[in-house]
């Protein structure tokens, strides 16, 4: 070894003994106090190149730092007998390798920080999860892809509705305020939203919509029932209160249809508006091409947006893409959540029809003389009543009193003297209403003159006029979106008012089933029930003995609305055990002056109970007096076969 080196090594191990002793005699020495030493350590290295030596230079500041941090730590000789593995003569003991005692030790460890880095992981998830539920929570609502429930302040769900023509996608959801909206779902872009909104501190409504903005086939979410009653809709042949859901159907256009010709569709007088039980209200907006339809098996309502292979139109200039837009209300009660729909939705009637309808029975030929109907039957009718001691409100004279279906006056056969039976009438103290219908078939001779002023519905072409067929034939059915076919129709009317002294009208048919399934108006109609409210909106100004059968957003329109014809029977379709539950969904809807049908209803020798030898075309007698006896409770009577001829 170089005596260079070997004196340097000399040099270097007295200051250290020197630095340890002062160690031991707890003299610990600063920066300051080895600031003026000059001492200097040289040592050997391994180095890759033999021939090479690093000499490395230990100042004293850094020295007094490693004395510091080698004072920290022992060096615990090994046990008795036992040897130290080194590297080499002067190379450092290796280090034992751990035993198996050690490795439990070493696994425990590993699967601790496995639980705790899961634990970590779990809590993320958890906080995102509870971001997102609150991000997808609004007042009582939870969105989930598939649907939303609403619960009430106890937490039970009290409404519950499902998307059935897609899921969204939760992650395009965000909520502004009020505003929970989502812009994705599994098939595509649409615009949904759901509305907070609180008008009236007990009523929370949420206005939702489902836009789809591609062209697809529908839209479609279903209703479950909750374990709820459910009531309102539409009038319907076999009539239920609450509604009961009966068979598989698929959703149909909900628009006004005859349902005595046709018992599956919905009736004449329908509103898109169901209140539950539970004291929530599902209002459908107008603009819906909107279908219904319904499961006995899932208890389920369908409602559904569609506007290919159904009547309804997109509005001028749009494109047909389906939109299901509706409002969900939930109220303290069953009662105040129905005021409060009735207020938001339906207009009010302007007057009230006159007291003596609500005092005195109606009394019609229909049932007792059908079309066969004479002036000399008219005076009879009209004489028997006074004879047997009843009172009147209006003698009303049903079809058929004209030559042909479309013309405005008396048949000179059936009336020789229509001036003259008029005035009999009015002398004994009869007011007299007659019947009449939006038709002109074309044998009349106001077809020709209908045709040129363009006063009917028009083929989808517009150039040539729709031709329908009713009960009573094939012709055309006035436009009555054409204000100079509103006019020329009510023209007519007043002129028999004032020819006659006629008090009112009986207007009869009006539903969209007897337009054609193309067809155009002047004023295109987006939903074909449209023209119902154009049709009852005819009976304004004979509001106070007026009739209707029909009736859509027609709340405003002062004059009863009479339920559809019955048959002389005794169950739910079309006879007596429907009448109530028919006239209480009518008031729901929010027609206030309901007309039950005939006492003892047609009495048509196919559609009435019993045998007909038996009956001589009467009602069964026992049906009649039960029948008599409900009709006392509703708001007005109207009779046609009399009580004296049973």
């Amino acid at each position: 070894m170089d005596k260079s080196w070997k004196g340097s090594n000399r040099c270097a191990h007295a200051q250290y003994d020197k630095q340890v002793g002062s160690h031991h005699d707890s003299s610990v020495d600063t920066p300051s106090d080895l600031s003026n030493s000059t001492v200097e350590i040289r040592f050997e290295q391994n180095h890759p190149y033999p021939d090479m030596k690093t000499l490395g230079i230990c100042r004293p500041a850094s020295l007094h730092i490693g004395l510091q941090v080698f004072s920290m730590y022992q060096i615990v000789p090994g046990a008795p007998g036992e040897q130290q593995v080194t590297d080499g003569a002067r190379g450092s003991p290796r280090k034992k390798k751990l035993g198996h005692e050690g490795r439990p030790m070493v696994m425990s460890g590993l699967l601790g920080c496995v639980l705790v880095l899961a634990a970590v992981i779990a809590w993320c998830y958890y906080s995102v999860s509870l971001r997102k539920a609150q991000l997808l929570k609004t007042e009582s609502l939870d969105l989930k892809k598939d649907g939303y429930i609403i619960r009430n302040h106890a937490g039970a769900i009290i409404f519950s509705m499902t998307f059935r023509s897609g899921t969204l996608d939760l992650d395009s959801c965000t909520k502004d305020g009020n505003i929970l909206s989502c812009t994705r779902s599994d098939s595509g872009k649409l615009n949904f939203f759901i509305e907070t909104v609180q008008e009236k501190d007990t009523v929370m409504c949420y206005r939702i919509r489902w836009e789809e903005l591609q062209s697809v086939l529908s839209v479609e979410h279903v209703m479950a029932y909750n374990d709820s009653h459910w009531y309102g809709g539409a009038e319907t042949a076999t009539q239920y209160w609450p509604i009961r859901i009966q068979r598989e159907e698929e959703p149909r256009p909900f628009i006004t249809s005859d349902v005595y010709s046709n018992r599956n569709a919905f009736g004449g007088i329908l509103e898109r508006y169901w209140l539950s039980s539970n004291a929530t209200a599902i209002k459908i907006n107008d603009s819906v091409p909107f279908h219904l339809g319904w499961s006995q098996k899932n208890r389920t309502l369908r409602f559904e947006a569609r506007y290919q292979g159904s009547p309804f139109r997109p509005p001028t200039g749009q494109q047909d893409f389906p939109e299901l837009s509706y409002r969900v209300c939930v109220g303290l009660d069953v009662t105040s959540i129905h005021k409060y729909m009735v207020r938001r939705y339906f207009q009010k009637p302007v007057k009230v029809p006159s007291p003596e309808v609500f005092k005195k029975p109606v009394w019609s030929t229909w049932a007792l003389h059908k079309t066969a109907v004479t002036q000399e039957k008219l005076l009879s009718f009209a004489s028997d009543i006074t004879k047997h001691g009843f009172t009147c409100s209006h003698l009303e004279l049903d079809d058929r009193y004209t030559s042909d279906y479309g013309e405005f006056d008396f048949d000179p056969q059936k009336f020789p003297n229509a001036s003259g039976m008029f005035e009999k009438l009015r002398k004994d103290g009869f007011q007299v209403t007659l019947w009449t219908h939006p038709f002109i078939n074309y044998d009349s001779i106001n077809f020709g003159v209908a045709m040129e002023k363009g006063l009917f519905v028009r083929e989808p072409s517009g150039e040539l006029p729709a031709l329908v067929r009713w009960w009573n034939g094939i012709g055309g059915i006035l436009d009555f979106t054409n204000p100079e076919a509103r006019k020329w129709f009510l023209s007519h009317l007043r002129m028999l008012k004032s020819r006659y002294n006629v008090t009112s009208f009986k207007f009869d048919a009006g539903e969209t089933s007897y337009l054609p399934r193309q067809f155009s108006t002047l004023v295109p109609l987006s939903d074909p029930s449209t023209f119902t409210r154009r049709y009852t909106e005819m009976a304004i100004p004979f509001n106070s003995h007026a009739e209707l059968r029909v009736g859509y957003q027609s709340q405003n329109v002062s004059c009863f609305f009479r339920i559809i014809d019955r048959d002389s029977v005794w169950g739910y379709e079309l006879g007596l055990k429907s009448i109530i539950p028919t006239v209480l969904t009518i008031s729901i809807l929010g027609y206030q002056f309901v007309l039950p049908d005939m006492i003892g209803g047609n009495a048509y020798p196919n559609r009435t109970a019993g045998r007909i030898n038996e009956t001589g075309g009467l009602p069964d007698r026992e049906l009649y007096i039960r029948w008599l006896e409900l009709s006392a409770f509703l708001p007005a009577m109207q009779f046609s076969i009399p009580p004296w001829a049973l």
